[in-house]
C-alpha cells in the first residue's frame, strides 16, 4: 500500500483547483505559492503562458511572515494597475486559506485587485 504525505495531498488539491480556473488577459490567474522560507505571487495569463506581474518576500519589508506576506500581495496588485488589470482569479494553489496565503489575498484586495 502507497503511503499518503502532505505533499502528494496539496498537489492533488492543486490539480483540483486549477482544472476549475484558469487565468486570461483580462481576468488572470494570482497564482500563490509558499516555500519554507518565502512566499511569492504571481499574475498569469494562461491562454499565452505569459507572468504579467510577480513579487516575492525576499524583496518585501516586514517583521512578520504574514505582514511580509501582505506586502507580496500589495506588489502584485501594483504592478498589475500599472498594467491595467484590475480584475484577478486567486489560486491558492492546494494551500488552506489561511495565514500567509489569506495575507497575500488581502493585500491584493487592497492594492485595488478585486476577486
Amino acid at each position: 500500500m502507497k503511503s499518503v504525505n502532505k505533499t502528494d495531498n496539496r498537489t492533488r488539491r492543486r490539480n483540483r483547483i486549477r482544472s476549475k480556473i484558469s487565468g486570461t488577459l483580462e481576468r488572470p490567474r494570482l497564482a500563490v505559492f509558499k516555500s519554507n522560507r518565502y512566499i511569492s505571487a504571481q499574475l498569469i495569463n494562461d491562454e499565452t503562458g505569459t507572468t504579467l506581474a510577480t513579487a516575492t518576500s525576499k524583496s518585501a519589508v516586514g517583521k512578520m511572515p504574514k505582514d511580509r506576506a501582505e506586502e507580496v500581495g500589495r506588489l502584485v496588485a501594483e504592478q498589475a494597475k500599472a498594467k491595467k488589470v484590475t480584475l484577478a482569479v486567486f489560486d491558492r494553489g492546494g494551500y488552506i486559506y489561511t495565514g500567509a496565503v489569506k495575507a497575500v489575498a488581502e493585500g491584493a484586495r487592497k492594492g485595488g485587485l478585486t476577486f
